[in-house]
């Protein structure tokens, strides 16, 4: 009995020792990211490409499935003191948001991989986060100079300014010059950028502790969620940025506000710190659900371009082409 007592604490130590050291590999790779491909060479253009198809395909469809919730949430923002807001007509601005919200998402997810992929070979592990944090901040800047024009546009014709997208960009431009496509481009920037370095970074950090904690794939309705939630705290976290963006960009030729620091001020003033959360609700429900497709959807059209990829160099003729 002692002998057989003795094997099992042997037995059970070893055990022990076994978990003990698979903790402690996990734990190295807790900041790791999932598609870094460390043991795979980094292709750029390869990364390049797929993110940005990737990007594009989340982008659109999100941008078509909540544009109402995202018409109510600027109405509310551009609305002065206890002004009514319109419930009609909140597809106005659509076609002409989804030309430009197409290449704006392919360049903020394709420039967003490889730079993520990049700092992630090049930054120790335990700082993983801030590679993520500063590649959705490269994305986010790069994508600026398609995003602010579109938003431009979309705004002032969800507010009721203009009839279509083509008006829109030729009176903007008669009345305020090109740099009137640019309106509030600094708030933007300053909601925008820490925007998509917070959402991208969470995402990201959420998706391998869980995938960590779960030792699997993930599946689509978990990725969801995760987008779900990034996108949502994300949100809420800069509803007053997004508020000061709104009113430099639908204010036009009249000028209301100097700038960003007359902004704030103007709006402390005369109607309270309150309406810096001005259409918060809307705007978590809309990022929340739509950092959920747009996750959902760039993690599947990923893998779809992945497997194709894999496909495609399993064929015979890539292989016999692939001969010297």
């Amino acid at each position: 009995m002692a002998l057989r007592s003795k094997h099992s604490e042997r037995n059970s130590s070893w055990v022990l020792s076994c978990e003990m050291r698979r903790f402690q590999m996990d734990s190295n790779k807790f900041f790791a990211s999932i598609t870094t491909g460390q043991d795979k060479p980094f292709d750029l253009l390869r990364t390049l490409y797929e993110g940005s198809i990737a990007g594009a395909a989340a982008g659109v469809i999100v941008e078509a499935v909540l544009y109402p919730i995202d018409t109510i949430k600027t109405r509310l923002q551009a609305a002065h003191g206890g002004g009514s807001i319109i419930l009609k007509d909140l597809y106005s601005g659509l076609a002409g948001n989804l030309v430009g919200s197409l290449p704006a998402s392919a360049i903020c997810v394709g420039v967003y991989e490889p730079a993520k992929q990049t700092l992630l070979a090049s930054f120790p592990e335990k700082l993983s986060a801030l590679a993520h944090l500063t590649a959705g901040f490269i994305g986010g800047a790069a994508s600026s100079l398609i995003r602010v024009p579109t938003e431009v546009v979309k705004q002032r014709m969800q507010t009721g300014q203009f009839a279509s997208a083509p008006d829109a960009v030729r009176l903007i431009v008669a009345k305020e010059g090109f740099k009137g496509l640019y309106a509030g481009y600094g708030s933007f920037l300053l909601r925008d950028l820490p925007f998509d370095a917070i959402q991208f970074c969470m995402y990201e950090q959420l998706r391998i502790g869980y995938k960590l904690a779960a030792r699997r794939e993930l599946s689509d309705l978990e990725t969801a969620m995760i987008g779900a939630f990034a996108g949502a705290i994300t949100g809420a976290i800069t509803t007053p940025l997004d508020v000061i963006k709104t009113r430099l960009m639908v204010q036009g030729s009249a000028k209301q506000y100097k700038g960003i620091c007359d902004c704030v001020r103007t709006i402390m003033r005369q109607e309270g710190n309150r309406v810096f959360f001005k259409g918060a609700a809307p705007r978590v429900l809309w990022i929340g659900i739509g950092g959920s497709i747009f996750f959902g959807v760039l993690e599947r059209t990923k893998q779809m371009l992945a497997r194709r990829h894999s496909a495609v160099q399993k064929s015979p003729s890539f292989e016999q082409d692939s001969k010297p």
